[in-house]
This record gives structure tokens, sequence and C-alpha cells, in this order.
């Protein structure tokens, strides 16, 4: 039995059948299962392709099936899926290989056992016809050519262009290196760089950000030694610039209002030299628990976690120099981590803009007079971003923006800054600064 594609099958039967989360779920099958590391890499590899490839594997899929595929049982479908994604996107793969153990998987599946026959019919003809496109004149070609659903296509083309759009949606296909953010109360990035080379990492320093690395094909960051030392904790590069954009001082008071699993906190921390107040707050008890054992590990002394709704004023609550007001969103600028939100529908979106506009401006009456607070998304939709803040600065004209991150390359509008995953090599991400005057 092939057991990495059977582990890879019974993952994606959950993510597509379940709505489970990607990430969360392949973890979860990795750990319980008892793979070598080559066959724990070519399961991800499987099921992540598969995952991002799905409005293109399933266009070429429906080129040889009689009936739509959503009507296979989703064993089936699922099957057909990572068959082709291989076929179509996994060079490694011979395509035999792809084709029989295909077939296998379904005939060990006394379910389904009946559609072998199909199964190996149609990723012939995926094999021998190679990857298709509808016409480059089609309303459908970049859709499927990106496997962005189309409503995506048309909102990132009309907010950025089409050319930009084209190159954002050519980005979101997953990568194999891991941003960390030094943990710069045990280190420098000199001497992680040199410790982690010699446990045969290899290690790429961060233009933009000093105490930022780039671990290159690592595998998972928290089997390493460095990480169980507490010497760095995973970041994106935008995350770090956004923690950057609110410039926090030692000994300041600083709140992180959505704070969960806790990165921006662990930095800002850091950046405050643990000194000072530091109060990270969410919603969710169990999510905190995630930012006090990071915060543990890291030696961070000055942080303080609780349970809070963000989106509620509380008049008990003293001011702070800085608030980071990081708020819920529909995550447009991770696809390629998370590429499962990529088949989001827009009515999951459009409620989100007033929950985050009423975080915002909850966020701000909490802001000292000349203090900073920064209003951030990993979503690359102005609805959530430009439109929130120009709405909060029409009806709050005590603030007002501030120029942030001058040396990245990024989109600006007024002072709002879109960070880009093919211009900086981050996740998609959107940051404003605002500081309070009377």
């Amino acid at each position: 039995m092939d057991t990495a594609r059977k582990t890879a099958c019974e993952t994606l039967l959950r993510i597509f059948k379940d709505g489970a989360y990607s990430n969360l779920t392949l973890s979860a099958a990795l750990r319980a299962g008892e793979l070598s590391g080559a066959d724990s890499a070519f399961v991800s590899a499987l099921v992540y392709t598969t995952v991002e490839r799905q409005i293109t594997v399933d266009y070429n899929l429906s080129l040889y099936l009689k009936q739509p595929l959503k009507k296979l049982r989703p064993e089936v479908c699922t099957v057909l899926r990572m068959g082709a994604a291989q076929i179509l996107f996994m060079d490694k793969v011979p395509d035999s290989a792809a084709v029989n153990e295909s077939v296998r998987l379904i005939k060990q599946n006394k379910k389904v056992s009946y559609a072998s026959g199909l199964v190996n019919a149609v990723l012939r003809k995926v094999s021998q016809n190679g990857l298709c496109l509808p016409p480059k004149d089609s309303a459908d070609y970049r859709s499927v050519l990106y496997s962005v659903p189309q409503w995506l296509v048309t909102l990132w083309s009309e907010a950025y262009g089409a050319e930009e759009a084209d190159r954002i949606m050519a980005s979101c296909f997953g990568g194999t290196d891991t941003c960390i953010r030094v943990n710069t109360l045990r280190t420098t990035a000199d001497d992680l760089a040199q410790r982690l080379t010699a446990d045969g990492v290899a290690v790429q320093r961060c233009d933009l950000l000093p105490d930022a690395l780039i671990l290159q094909k690592c595998g998972a960051p928290e089997k390493l030694t460095a990480f169980r030392e507490g010497l760095f904790h995973v970041q994106d590069i935008a995350s770090q610039l956004c923690c950057k954009a609110l410039d926090a001082k030692p000994g300041q008071t600083v709140y992180d209002v959505c704070a969960a699993p806790g990165g921006k906190s662990f930095t800002l921390a850091q950046c405050m030299e643990n000194t000072g107040g530091l109060y990270a707050y969410e919603l969710h008890p169990h999510r905190i628990q995630l930012i006090e054992q990071g915060a543990r590990r890291l030696g961070i002394a000055n942080l303080h976690s609780g349970q809070w709704d963000a989106g509620v004023f509380d008049t008990n609550r003293p001011k702070a120099d800085r608030v980071l007001c990081d708020v819920p969103c529909a995550g447009l600028g991770v696809i390629a981590k998370k590429p499962e939100i990529r088949y989001k529908k827009p009515e999951d979106i459009d409620k989100l803009p007033d929950l985050q506009y009423n975080i915002l401006c909850i966020s701000s009456q909490y802001v000292k007079e000349n203090g900073i607070l920064v209003y951030s998304t990993c979503s690359l939709n102005p609805a959530e971003n430009e439109a929130v803040c120009q709405r909060f600065l029409q009806s709050h004209p005590q603030f007002h923006t501030l120029p942030i991150l001058g040396e990245a390359d990024k989109r600006e509008t007024d002072n709002m800054v879109t960070l880009l995953p093919h211009r900086t090599g981050s996740d998609g991400f959107f940051i404003t600064a605002f500081t309070k005057t009377e």
C-alpha cells in the first residue's frame, strides 16, 4: 500500500468534504502517521498542489467526464483531483505512477472500487493531452490559468490593474521558504544565522529587516533545536513590517487587541526590550494559550494576556502609547499559505468591513494623545482596507495618517500601504498608521 498517497487522500477528503483547514488537517495527519521525511514532504506537496490548483484541475478533468465532477462520490472526485494534480503540476512524479497509484487507491476502497475503470480512463486522457486551458480571449481563461475564482480575478483586476492582478495571482502558489524573527532578547541575527547554518539549514538575510532570517527548505521549524530554545519565532516579513510601523519603544504601554496566535506581540516585546507593559488580548480562550506558550518559550516577561472582545469598549481600561489593531479579515493576502481561502465566496466577506470599522473605532479610544494606532489586515481587498480607513478618518478628525515603511516596495495612497507578495516576497498585507492629536 502507498501510505503516503493514502494519507494525502484522507487529508484531501476532509478538506474537500468537510471544509477543514488545509494547514491544520495536514499537520494532524503528519503527526499521526509514521511517514519518513521524504514521504511527509511528498504528502505536503501533493495536498497543497491539489488544493491550490483545484479550479485548473477540475477544468481539465471535466473535458473527459460525461457528468459534472461534483456529482461523483467525494472519494472518486478526490482521487481524480490528486491524480490530475500529479500529472499536470508535479514534474517529479511519472505519469504512469500517478495513474496506477490512483487506480490502486480506488480499488482499495470497497465503496467506490467500481469506479477504477473511470479513474484509469480519465487520468490517461489527462496524461495524453497535458494541461489544457480555455481560449485566451474567453472570460474564464485567467480563472482557470491561476486557479482563482472569477469574482476574485475581477476584484483584483479592478483594484490593482490587470497586469498587477496577474502577478498577484501567479504568486498565490505555495513556496518552500520560511521567514523567522530573531529573538533579540536572547541572541543576534548573526549568531542565530551561524547556528542554523551549522545545523544544516540554508539561511538568507532579509534586506528589509535586520532581525529577520529566511530559512530555505527547512521542513518543520518547530523541530529545530534553536526553536525549542526560544531563539526565534516564525513570522512573515509583512507581519514584521507591521510591527515596525507601530514603532513600539521600551517602557511604553502597548495593546495588541486581536493578538492570537501572538507573533506580532512577541516581536513588539522584543522591540520594547522586555520592558513596559504589553497587553495581548484575544476573544477566544483556547487561543490565549497559544500566546502564553509562545511567550514562555521566548522568555518574554512584559507580556500580559487575557480574554477581551475588541469590538466592545471597556471604560476601565487605561490609555496606551501604542495600539495594534490587526483585525479579522478575509485573508486574501495569504492564499499561498492557506490555499483554500481562494475558494471563499463574496458573501463570506461582505460583512467584514463593518466589523473591522467597529474594532478600529473602539481601539482608537485607547490611544493617548500623540500615540500611534496601527490598522492592518492580511487581505488584498480595498473594501477591507482603504475604505475602512477612509471611513474612520471621516468620523475621527483627531486622527491623521503617518508615512511608514519608506524602504519597502509598496503601493501607497495617502500613507495607506499595501504590500504585494510578488514585490516584497511576503504575504499580501495592508498597513496604515494613525496618530492622535487634539
